[in-house]
């Protein structure tokens, strides 16, 4: 009974601290640009924090690292080093400070407005809300899936009850104070990860004898249905090499395009917090992700494949931490909550905002104030969030496939269709609408065939995952071919759009080394 008295306690406070961030920061909810981007004034650590928490989530913590450790062993550790690299120290440098000054000079707060204004298309805009509106409901109710065995093994209660009041929670604290509630509990529940990982991989490490004892006990598994080779599971590479470059460039080039992650390039304050969330950002992946997968590559020495194709991959994890001591259950319970919640808020305050501002406003509602949009956005975190809900519930409860399929592809359709438009939009003035338009329609139409004629694709991209990477990749070289085959857009429409990037500016010495005096500047001497 004390066991159960410590978990709830911890989870009550938990609880009781993000709700009392929520109200505490309505005052900055009032506009549309405070609700969704802070009103632009968001600093490095809250920002890099975000990113991070909105990156990794429950799907990476217990579903990621338990199947991509089962199937890679060690190598797994690449996707997290991937996730550092690529998807967070290399999408900083190549998007930050240039999403940040566009959005900015195109007075826009989401990525389907970005896509309007960038390209002067009303109908590319209301396009790319119909693409995130079908994509990220299902991705948000997979946030959910990793919750139900954590939360069996540590309460027995209920998947519903679960799922039901961290969603009640996360949409308070998101309703009340919109980005900058989230921004701060981002930042909370990120140290929260920090520290639950780091103790959770020692606790687990330490039930195998230390690091070499569980290495060399890794060298020892074999599985002749995945591999004949000795010691794979504890090799640099693993057993497929081509299927986990997929997972890296899935997992890590994936972020580049997601509208949720994106937009936290719009609400950073300033080009020093750019330069210091870059670096927060990678060694808060490097932790976080490189420790997930790194936990998972040691799932073999928990379960047994017998175990797995009778209880699926979403066992290992729970498997190898259900004999940890009982303070270290509640915080991994609390770190998966944390890692929930974080992406849950980011996922429906970018639907809401989405929904709103690019396909109700001025469509189905022409005259919208300021007031009017945001309690739009309110109310439809609300219906985000409950249907996620529901959804999340019935693929809990029923055989129904259709559910876990489409969630699987969610991330592969979102990249692959925004990620090489927005890309080559920030950088070259000679991308078109159409060939924005070609990369929206190859990678939905791709991964919905996935889902239902799956079979009929080559067997390397028969996985969702792998056809993700594929849609990514094939977007990069998509969106240039389109754009020089096709009319280029008007000259003085596209210098106006770039002219911010030429805007001058006075910034101060210690942003800035710049000449002593004027003469320097000349090049004079006295």
């Amino acid at each position: 009974m004390s066991d159960l008295w410590i978990k709830l306690s911890l989870l009550l406070i938990f609880f009781a601290v993000m709700v009392g961030i929520g109200i505490y920061c309505r005052r900055h909810a009032t506009d549309v640009t405070g609700f969704v981007l802070g009103g632009r004034s968001v600093g490095p650590w809250l920002t890099a924090f975000a990113y991070g928490t909105s990156y990794f989530s429950a799907v990476v913590f217990v579903g990621y690292a338990g199947q991509f450790g089962w199937r890679f062993g060690i190598a797994a550790t690449w996707a997290g080093l991937g996730n550092a690299f690529l998807g967070s120290l290399l999408a900083w440098v190549v998007l930050g400070r240039r999403t940040r000054i566009m959005t900015q000079h195109l007075d826009s707060a989401t990525m389907p407005e970005f896509f309007g204004r960038r390209f002067g298309s009303r109908k590319l805009k209301l396009t790319a809300s119909v693409i995130i509106f079908i994509f990220l409901i299902p991705y948000t109710a997979s946030l959910y899936n990793g919750l139900s065995r954590l939360f069996a093994m540590a309460f027995d209660i209920d998947y519903a009850v679960c799922v039901v009041v961290m969603a009640v929670l996360t949409g308070i604290y998101v309703i009340a104070g919109g980005y900058m509630a989230t921004a701060i509990n981002d930042f909370i529940q990120g140290i929260i990860m920090i520290f639950g990982i780091i103790a959770v991989i020692l606790a687990v490490l330490n039930t195998q004898g230390g690091f070499a004892a569980a290495m060399d006990a890794l060298a020892r598994v074999s599985d002749p249905a995945v591999s004949g080779t000795p010691g794979v599971f504890a090799s640099f590479f693993g057993p497929d090499l081509l299927s986990l470059i997929g997972v890296v460039v899935l997992t890590s080039l994936g972020t580049w395009g997601l509208p949720q992650m994106v937009q936290k390039f719009y609400a950073i304050k300033s080009e020093e917090a750019i330069t210091q969330g870059t670096i927060i950002s990678t060694a808060f992946a490097l932790v976080v992700a490189g420790g997930c997968y790194f936990l998972g590559g040691f799932g073999r020495l928990f379960s047994t494949p017998e175990l797995v194709a009778e209880n699926g991959y979403d066992s290992i994890i729970p498997a190898m931490l259900s004999g940890l001591p009982t303070i270290l259950i509640a915080v991994v319970v609390i770190l998966v909550l944390s890692a929930s919640m974080s992406t849950l808020s980011s996922l429906v305050l970018a639907s809401s905002s989405t929904l709103t501002l690019d396909f109700i406003k001025g469509n189905l509602i022409k005259d919208m104030d300021e007031k009017r949009q945001v309690r739009w956005m309110r109310v439809l975190v609300v219906v985000f969030i409950a249907i996620s809900v529901v959804l999340a519930i019935i693929q809990y409860r029923s055989s129904l496939t259709f559910i876990a399929q489409l969630m699987g592809v969610s991330w592969g359709a979102l990249a692959g269709s925004f990620l090489a438009p927005f890309l080559y939009g920030l950088y070259w003035k000679r991308t078109t609408k159409i060939a924005c338009v070609c990369s929206f329609l190859f990678s939905t139409v791709v991964m919905l065939a996935n889902i239902f004629v799956g079979s009929a694709f080559p067997a390397v991209l028969q996985s969702p995952i792998n056809a993700g990477a594929f849609c990514m990749v094939a977007g990069l070289v998509i969106v240039p071919v389109v754009s020089l085959i096709t009319p280029a857009p008007k000259e003085e429409w596209v210098e106006e759009i770039f002219a911010c990037y030429r805007r001058t500016v006075t910034v101060a010495v210690t942003d800035s080394i710049g000449p002593r005096n004027a003469l320097e500047k000349t090049g004079k001497t006295r």
